[in-house]
């Protein structure tokens, strides 16, 4: 057996764990979207009790109307609640891979709002580079990518200012606490994260929730079962 017919057999043989890839989709996803959407609730609340408590925060109510200091959206309570209800239950869907399809077209749909009307005005990155020599943008200077050279810029500006802060807290503070639990960065709070999620989420829109690994997939085989039974007997 030559090396062509083990990579073919190899081949062969991986649509049997196709369902792998959606299944670490799913459980990276999961998570993500069940805090989101928890932390938007009122579950944390002692105050609010019953069905109540998983209605939107009045805070995030707030913040998805004023058009001062939030997202200026019109009504604001319903799409503050369909944004937590989505997230939350939609992340346990995800969880479960149960309604993956399905639950991913209006995950994908807040994710598109998120980035659009959060996020974008930061540009890309969620933490800022501080070398421009590693930075991605780099890579889209040697192409002429428009912009890329004021990221890179930036990326100059904000080593600058994490040099001076570490200088600062090297003279005045105490290093060793402060960075026990990891190094100061500079948020820039940028599209990267929404847009992510979006890809990924699109992913499962395309593949599913995955062979074997979900809830979906025996649904969908015992429904195709009672089917090819109920064609054979008529």
């Amino acid at each position: 057996m030559n090396l062509f017919t083990l990579y073919q057999n190899l081949l062969n043989k991986l649509p049997f764990f196709d369902g792998v890839p959606a299944l670490l989709i799913r459980l990276y996803l999961a998570p993500v979207f069940i805090i989101a959407g928890y932390s938007k609730t009122q579950l944390g609340n002692p105050d609010v009790t019953g069905l109540a408590s998983l209605t939107a925060d009045p805070n995030i109510v707030a913040w998805f109307g004023n058009a001062d200091w939030g997202l200026g959206l019109p009504f604001p309570a319903l799409l503050a609640n369909l944004a937590t209800w989505t997230e939350f239950f939609g992340g346990w869907l995800l969880l479960f891979g149960l309604l993956t399809r399905l639950v991913s077209l209006p995950l994908m749909f807040t994710m598109l709002v998120a980035a659009t009307s959060v996020h974008l005005d930061n540009g890309w990155f969620a933490i800022t580079p501080t070398n421009p020599d590693t930075s991605p943008a780099k890579v889209l200077s040697w192409v002429g990518i428009e912009g890329s050279q004021q990221s890179l810029d930036n990326s100059m500006e904000a080593k600058k200012r994490l040099d001076r802060m570490r200088e600062i807290i090297d003279d005045n503070g105490n290093p060793d606490w402060l960075y026990e639990k990891g190094n100061i960065v500079v948020l820039n709070n940028g599209i990267e994260f929404a847009t992510t999620y979006f890809i990924m989420l699109l992913a499962l829109f395309f593949i599913g929730a995955g062979r074997f690994t979900s809830i979906d997939y025996f649904l969908n085989r015992s429904l195709a079962a009672k089917y090819h039974r109920r064609e054979l007997l008529t």
